[in-house]
């Protein structure tokens, strides 16, 4: 009697699940989980934001998505995002990102950078406290993001320290993901006022997001400072576009530094954007003098990104009174497959495009990954890239932000953030010339289970972007 029971109760409960409608179900899609390893042709059925279930047949829904042909993984996590406005969260949703977070130089005050944003966004979005823009407060500097004047070489006072430490304090408290650090942005900003901001990141057990001090023309003292911080406060580290940072001629020892580092048991990781040129603000303390020789450059490698030309001295000087940006051609192809191959390097854009004029990166980075390194060159498989896009960068934030632990899966129980593409026709379209081109193959993005995108078009109207904070 008890199995027969035991039988019936199985058949109404299958019954119950085929039954089930859910919100939306995206069906017989090739669903690759980079936590479980799962990668198998499934139907996703999700519900109040919420994957609810994964099948192996399909289900039914309010809306239904025949994803045939289709990767469905996890929206792709993005930890450098300078581009923080509904322009560029446009940008990122055609990209396949669902979670877009300013890491590296940060925000302040970050209590009212949230607010902002605060039913506004497309997709996801969170700040680190800024280390930079927190010192530029308190010594007076006119920047409006980078340093442009008295916080760049200035040696801080002990009271202008003090006061720094304190904002830091204040933007962690108000939910700061971790200390934003652009330390070659700040070089008078000695040893010591480095190593103590890292103690505010060990106090609430954050990480800081460094660009280190001197990048390639001194690697090893640069690294060493940030992973001896680390080491010295227990805060865990995050470096970012190790590329960048160390260059053609020292990728490879600056991989084997933070392997080193990871292998004697300390919590440090890494990042890069899989593109040869950077950009940055030509006001900035990088192009002081020396930078030809930091750079390993020279001014005909330097893009003015209003017009598109190629600087000489003269159009240099002007430039760099006036201040903007510009796109730096200072790596290789080599150094870029290197550290984009490397097992523990995440993917992040390190982008940003306004009125349509920036670096390609602040649109295309995630499909140039699929298309270039995965499907054209074979660098990295497949299931490894959306790791490194999604899984990762979630794992590098979830001690301390429990939001993070449902993201960069798709599980049941995880947040309905995915995107589905087509391997076969996924693409980069944004270039130096005309940044400003959505990628393409990447037909829906679902935030928060919602459409961003949907059959490849940005849903008008849609704000389903959640704040992402650490703990209070």
């Amino acid at each position: 009697m008890d199995s027969t029971w035991n039988i019936l109760r199985f058949l109404l409960l299958t019954a119950t699940l085929s039954a089930q409608t859910f919100d939306i179900a995206l069906n017989e899609g090739r669903v690759i989980d980079p936590e479980s390893g799962l990668d198998a042709i499934r139907s996703v059925g999700i519900q109040g934001g919420k994957i609810r279930r994964i099948s192996n047949k399909p289900l039914q829904a309010k809306t239904v998505i025949d994803a045939k042909g289709l990767v469905i993984a996890p929206g792709f996590i993005d930890l450098h995002s300078h581009g923080q406005t509904p322009e560029n969260y446009r940008y990122k949703a055609r990209d396949g990102v669902t979670t877009a977070l300013e890491m590296e130089i940060g925000v302040f005050p970050v209590a009212a950078w949230y607010d902002e944003r605060k039913g506004k966004a497309l997709v996801n979005y969170g700040a680190t406290v800024s280390h930079p823009i927190a010192r530029m407060k308190v010594l007076g500097d006119t920047g409006s993001w980078l340093p442009r004047d008295k916080a760049i070489a200035t040696i801080a006072t002990p009271e202008q320290h003090r006061a720094t430490l304190e904002n830091l304090r204040v933007g962690m408290r108000e939910g700061g993901l971790g200390v934003g650090f652009g330390i070659g942005y700040v070089p008078g900003c000695n040893q010591q006022e480095i190593l103590e901001a890292f103690g505010v990141a060990a106090e609430f057990k954050r990480p800081g997001f460094v660009h280190t001090r001197d990048g390639r023309a001194k690697m090893v003292e640069s690294l060493q400072e940030v992973i001896a911080n680390a080491a010295v406060t227990g805060a865990p580290l995050h470096i970012v576009h190790i590329q960048a940072s160390s260059g053609a001629k020292h990728i490879d020892a600056a991989l084997k530094m933070v392997d080193g580092a990871r292998a004697h048991g300390l919590d440090v990781t890494m990042e890069a954007y899989p593109y040869t040129a950077g950009q940055t603000q030509i006001e900035s303390s990088i192009f002081d003098p020396g930078w030809q020789d930091r750079l390993n450059a020279d001014y005909k490698d330097l893009v003015w990104v209003k017009t598109g030309e190629r600087l000489t001295k003269e159009t240099f000087d002007k430039y760099r009174k006036i201040g903007g940006s510009i796109v730096t051609f200072t790596n290789t192809e080599e150094t870029v497959d290197k550290a984009i191959g490397h097992p523990q390097v995440m993917i992040a854009s390190d982008g940003m495009i306004y009125d349509g004029q920036g670096h390609p990166r602040g649109a295309g980075t995630y499909a140039r990954i699929l298309a270039e390194y995965v499907r054209k060159r074979k660098t990295i498989r497949l299931s490894d890239a959306i790791a490194k896009m999604s899984l990762l960068p979630a794992k590098r934030l979830e001690a301390f932000t429990p939001s993070m632990r449902t993201k960069g899966r798709v599980r049941v129980g995880a947040d309905a953030d995915l995107a589905l593409f087509d391997l076969e026709k996924v693409q980069d379209v944004a270039t130096y010339e005309r940044p400003s081109q959505y990628s393409e193959g990447i037909p829906h993005v679902l935030v928060d289970g919602k459409f961003a995108v949907r059959d490849g078009k940005i849903v008008e109207g849609a704000l389903p972007g959640q704040p992402i904070l650490a703990g209070r």
